[in-house]
């Protein structure tokens, strides 16, 4: 008789990232904390999310987030995992992070390159998808939700703390509309 071996699950920290240059091309990969730890670029995507009325999906972080924990956010998203492409992880990321099953693929928008002011910077697509679904956030990313319309957002936007990425994303995005 083999014995099984549990699995344990990654933690986040532990979850393997594609480190990338300053064109956006693979040169390794690492663990997700010690890309954060030693602040090389990797692969984020931004899902802006609507629902039928048009309405933004507006959420705050919970504090147990490893960057920009309980700030407010616009968009959904993360992290884009190693050897997995910006498309796969926006659709990925969507979906666990509204509780949903089922969306159509996010329609990508534009590619930046974000560089916080504390050094630590990352390839991102930003994408939008349309959620008629019924959202049941995940409690490990999601304190608070609501949705917003474009002009509640902008309301807010001087009264709530936001992450940084977010917003440099969002005002790329309102630039270009």
């Amino acid at each position: 008789m083999n014995p099984v071996t549990p699995v344990t699950p990654v933690t986040p920290a532990e979850e393997l990232l594609d480190v990338v240059d300053a064109s956006d091309r693979v040169t390794g990969q690492l663990k997700r904390g010690e890309v954060y730890a030693k602040r090389l670029l990797h692969r984020c995507v931004f899902i802006l999310a609507r629902d039928g009325e048009g309405r933004i999906f507006v959420h705050r972080r919970t504090p147990v987030k490893l960057v920009f924990p309980s700030l407010y956010d616009m968009f959904v998203g993360g992290v884009v995992g190693a050897g997995e492409s910006y498309d796969d992880a926006a659709l990925r990321e969507a979906e666990e992070e509204l509780g949903v099953r089922g969306l159509d693929r996010p329609v990508p928008l534009f590619k930046f390159l974000y560089e916080g002011d504390d050094g630590q910077g990352w390839w991102s697509w930003v994408y939008e998808v349309r959620c008629d679904l019924p959202v049941n956030p995940q409690v490990e990313e999601v304190a608070w939700h609501a949705f917003l319309t474009d002009e509640e957002l902008e309301r807010r936007l001087a009264e709530w703390e936001w992450v940084p990425d977010g917003l440099a994303a969002w005002r790329r995005l309102v630039s270009e509309a």
